[in-house]
Order: C-alpha cells, then structure tokens, then sequence
C-alpha cells in the first residue's frame, strides 16, 4: 500500500486537496509543480517549468497544465481543474477522481460511468522533459481522449495576459505539434505515443486566479493561451504517453522511456525515504557538470550558505559521500574565486555572506567524521588551510579577526547572516559586531583544524589553532554568557541583544563548544522554555519584544516576521543534536516525538518534503517554499544521529 495515499473523500473536498501540492524535479533546474488535483494556485506552478538562460536567471513556465477529456457516446468529461476570479472552479474535473498516491510517481485514478482512466507523471532526469502516461483501465465502449494544453511563456514571477504579440503558428512534428509563442523562448514540443489529430482553434481562456499568490499580497491572475486540441480513440488496457520538452522525440520510444524513468525511482513508502527522494530533487547538474544544492523551490537558487549547510544531512546521512565531493568540487572553486579576489565562475549565490567560509570549514568537518580524517586531509586539507589563513590575514570584506580573538561582522546596514530579511533596504534584524553563531562555528573549527593538523603531523600548526582557540573560547564566554543562562544573540560595543534567538544553539550543538557542560545544558533548557515548537525552533521568544509569529499578509508584513518568532525545522535540528550529546539515550523518545511533529507535515503541504518555514504559534502552519534544502537536511541529520544513540 502506498505511504502517500489519499482517497475520493479528500481529493474531492477542495478545502482539504488544494493546500496539498506535488513537486517534481529533473535534477538540472527545471520542474513540474501543482496541486495533488492539478489545479494551479501559485503562478510558480506549471507543468513544465524549465531556465532559459538566454533570457534571464529565472525559471519560465512554458506549459502551465493539460487537460484530459475523456469522450464516450458523444458525451465529454473534462477532467481538467482551474480556479478563476469569484471562487469560480472549471471544469471541476476533481470530481472524478477515486484516489492519488505518490509512491514512486505521482498517479491519479479517475473514474468517469464506466471508464476508468490512470494517469502517472514523471520528470525525466537530467532532460528539460515531462512524461505523462495514460492509460485505459477499464470501459466497456469505444472511447477517446482529447488534451487541451494551455501555455503561458513566462517567468515564474510574471503574469500572461491575452495580446497579439503571442504567436500562433505551430509546426507538426512526429505525432505532435511544435510552437513558441515569443521570441527568445525555445519551443515547446507537444508529441504522443500514438498518432493523433491536432484540432487547431486557438482561445485565450481569461481570468485565471491563484489563490496562494492572493494571500502573499501579489497580483492574482492571468490569461492562458490553448492552441487547439489533440484527439485519439483508445482501448481497454491500452496506455498513451505524452511528452512535453524543449526538443524533439522520437515517439516510438516513449513508452520504454516512460518504463526507464519509473523504474529509475525509489519507492517513497515511509518518512525516511520521502526524506532521500526530496534531497534527491535539490540537486542541480549543469551542462558543463557542475553541482549544486538548490535551497528550494520553487523560487530559490544556490546560495553558499545554505549549500554547506545542507550538504553533509543530503549527502552523508543518507551515504552517498560522492555527491558530497561533486558538490564541494563547484564550491571550492568558486570559494577560491572569491577568496581571490576574482570574479564567481560558478552560480553560487551570496558568497560574500561573513559566515560562509565557517559553515563550509563545518561542513568538512562532517565529512571528515563520515569518511576518515585522512580522506578528508587528502581532499581539503589545503582548502581548510587557505580559509583560516585569509580569515587570520583579515582578507575578508565583512569579517575580521579581532585582537579578543573574537570575529567581528558590521551587520548594520546589510543583512549578514541567516537572519536576512529587509524592509526599506535595512536589515529587519540588523544583527551587527560579535555574533554568536559565527564565533561558535570559529571556535568549532579552529578545534577541528588543530584535531586535523595533529593528524598530519604538523604539531605547530595544530598548536596555532589550539592558541586561538584558548583565546576566543574565553573571550566567548565572558561577552556573550549572561546571568540568566542564555547568550546574547550579538554584542557591538554597548549594544547588547537580550533577545532570545535560537542561534546560541550552536555553541551547544557544535562538536567542539566553548561553554561547559553547565552553560550548554542552561542554553539548551531556555531554548526548551522559550523557543521550541513541534516544528522545530522559533526564530524569537514570544517574551522578547516584537514577537511576530505568524508569516501571513502582504511581503512587507511577511518581511518583518520573517525571524521574528517563525519556526525553523534546521534550527531544530541542531537543538536535537544538542539535545542527545548532552543527555544521551535519556532523550531519545523525546527526539523520536519530535521527528513525528516532521513526519505529520509531508502529508499536508508539499508531499514527501518540508516547507520553509512554520508558524510559531499553533496551529504551526507550513509557510514559504515549499520544499527547503536544510530543513530536510537537518531532519535527515538527525534521523541519522537518532539511530548511532540508539545502538
């Protein structure tokens, strides 16, 4: 029985489908995206969503959806779903639906009388393409299937409206048809498995509305433009595969490529292998081979904090150490571009971020625990080198090595950390000076790299490191530890943070800490107190001043409680961490209920991932992205650190 499974009852109660959507992913940057009813309600959704780089760096939805009318004795059921303005839903075809499950793809049964039809999609690998397969389980007369594609040609942060501009003109190719409604776009190839007839009669169906974009603030709605339709009688038991690319096909090998796509995927049949698949579809492979880790979707590309971040739970904790060193391989240059002065070959984003080079030094470290220190010295010895020498030389534009053996950030003016939201081109958080997370991960590393010099036989290195190290654990303790057992969030000069933040966390997740056991545990219970949720930590105590929990409303209101009080399941991934070092297997059914309050969320908002965030207050609603790379990182991470307490 499948794990992501739901019946008639829910796919036909909109209230309950809609909020629920299906994300696929090529591994190359384009995706198919929808709700598990395809009815689109983001203008991020589409069919096929692929780069044109030509035009931009953003995403464009080419093929928005396809929809399916199934034809018995004259009389048409569309079984195709869109929401136009005034609560209006045509053709409401989600009433036929008997069920969807999302095992190894995504398969909906639909049932019209006595026709029952199976349609199973699936994003080929590596190939700016989207199969889908139909396939005739049941009917008891002649039947036939018409498809209506509707296209939009657009960025995804953009809208299509009807106009003249937009080209009609199609070419047939190999049972399909081939058009490209502006220029500059490449062509969209429509093709069948088996030979059809395309009607032409192009229609702009008008007033299309996205109800998820109403609530983020935005403009709502969009016009569609459907060239015409395609038609094929079919029989019992007989299955049709469509294939919608940026080039041609030959279509008599779709069926084995359907077959060889589906056989190529992972059954999703519990939470941790939802987990595997979901950090299987952050990642992007390049046409010059280059890899990245994507930080989400559908909007977000590769940026270098989040990468490191999320590399060691997408990789390692799942045991696939050679994505690990592909991904580092892309990252090390680029690191080194920019620790060079040079302009960035690669697409890594905010690079420049102070933080970056210790979230990378960390994420080694991880590597080195997976793979042996010698591997690690042998692959990254002379990176790690090369990032504490140029932080040591003070060659970094926002971070500086300060004579208390602290590093200091100025985050006044510009968002320098996680905490990255603005508000009339400030920083909402301007988090500025001695940062705590940020000297928790150079006290961390530098540890880590005497550990590694003493494993290569350089004992003056190693004792360098040891050095600074005394001298920035003493210094932690005396800035950021107060009387109250928890550590300011940042200290610039006079102005200290009383806020309770969750990044102190780390000074007690961290392999190696500058608090004691004492001052771990007193950081570890007030973030217990004050900041954990069922989804992880909250960004800010609902005791501190401008608690904000709730990420609704409009960008700016967005913006403004973006760190103010949301819930963050990466965060909480490093509390857990925390959490089993300190109490060990005394904390393991504490971290095992945890992990459920994850396991709830893959069945209500994006299948089989977690979304960006959560409200901090109950009922903790999943926000933002719809999939994030280090939220399902860290739950992997954690998962991964559940099983080593255990046995």
């Amino acid at each position: 029985m499948s794990y992501l499974k739901f019946e008639k009852a829910l796919m036909t109660n909109l209230q309950d489908s809609l909020p629920r959507e299906v994300l696929r992913t090529n591994r190359s940057g384009a995706y198919s995206c929808s709700t598990i009813v395809d009815c689109n309600t983001r203008k991020y959704h589409g069919l096929l969503v692929v780069p044109v780089p030509e035009l931009d760096d953003d995403n464009h939805v080419l093929l928005s959806s396809l929809d399916p009318t199934v034809i018995q004795h004259g009389a048409a059921f569309n079984l195709g779903l869109h929401k136009y303005r005034g609560e209006s839903f045509s053709p409401k075809g989600h009433k036929y639906i008997r069920e969807f499950n999302c095992d190894k793809v995504p398969t909906t049964l639909y049932r019209v009388g006595g026709v029952v039809l199976r349609k199973e999609v699936v994003f080929q690998h590596y190939e700016d393409r989207i199969l889908i397969r139909y396939t005739l389980v049941d009917a008891h007369s002649q039947t036939t299937l018409q498809f209506r594609p509707f296209l939009a040609f657009r960025s995804v942060k953009q809208f299509t409206h009807e106009n003249s501009a937009a080209s009609r003109d199609y070419a047939q190719v190999d049972n399909g048809i081939s058009t490209c409604m502006y220029a500059g776009y490449p062509s969209l190839f429509m093709q069948f498995s088996k030979k059809n007839e395309f009607h032409f009669e192009p229609y702009w169906y008008r007033g299309l509305e996205y109800p998820k974009e109403q609530e983020r603030g935005y403009d709502s709605n969009e016009d569609l433009y459907v060239p015409g339709y395609f038609e094929m009688p079919i029989k019992k038991g007989e299955s049709i595969v469509f294939s919608a690319s940026v080039s041609e096909i030959g279509t008599s090998g779709l069926k084995r490529l359907f077959e060889k796509e589906m056989e190529a995927r992972k059954s999703r049949d519990s939470f941790f292998h939802c987990l595997i698949n979901a950090a299987h579809q952050f990642r992007n492979r390049t046409k010059s081979d280059e890899r990245y880790i994507l930080a989400g979707y559908p909007w977000f590309k590769c940026r270098a904090r989040d990468q490191f971040i999320a590399l060691p739970g997408l990789t390692l904790s799942i045991e696939e150490q050679d994505y690990f060193e592909l991904v580092m391989k892309t990252a090390t240059k680029g690191l080194r571009e920019f620790m060079e002065g040079k302009p960035l070959s690669v697409k890594i984003y905010e690079m420049e971020k102070p933080d970056v080079p210790l979230w990378c030094i960390w994420a080694i470290q991880q590597y080195a625990r997976s793979a042996g220190k010698q591997q690690c010295l042998k692959l990254y010895g002379k990176l790690l080198r090369e990032i504490i020498d140029y932080i040591e030389a003070g060659k970094h534009p926002t971070l500086t090595l300060e004579e208390s053996g602290l590093l200091y950030a100025d985050g006044k003016n510009e968002a320098i950390t996680w905490m990255n939201s603005t508000a009339n081109g400030r920083p909402v958080v301007p988090r500025s000076g001695y940062i705590v997370e940020f000297n928790a991960l150079w006290y961390n590393d530098l540890r880590f790299l005497a550990s590694m010099a003493a494993e290569n036989n350089h004992p003056q290195v190693a004792q360098h490191y040891e050095q600074l190290a005394d001298k920035c654990k003493a210094a932690f303790v005396d800035t950021f530890l107060n009387e109250y057992g928890y550590l300011y969030d940042y200290v610039d000069g006079n102005m200290v943070d009383w806020s309770v933040r969750p990044n102190m966390i780390l000074a007690a997740a961290l392999d190696y800490s500058p608090l004691d056991q004492k001052q771990k545990k007193g950081v570890v219970d007030v973030c217990t107190r004050e900041l954990l949720t069922p989804k992880g930590l909250r960004s800010l105590s609902p005791k501190s001043g401008g608690y904000n929990p709730m990420y609704t409303g409009t960008q700016s209101q967005r913006d403004y409680a973006y760190h103010q009080g949301t819930a963050w399941p990466w965060l909480g991934g490093f509390y857990l961490e925390a959490c089993l070092k300190l109490y060990k297997q005394t904390r393991l059914s504490f971290v095992e209920r945890q992990m459920a309050g994850y396991e709830d969320e893959i069945f209500n908002h994006c299948l089989g991932t977690l979304p960006e965030l959560f409200d901090g207050n109950p009922p903790f609603h999943g926000r933002g992205a719809i999939s994030f790379a280090m939220n399902v990182a860290e739950v992997l991470r954690t998962l991964e650190l559940l099983e080593k307490y255990k046995y």
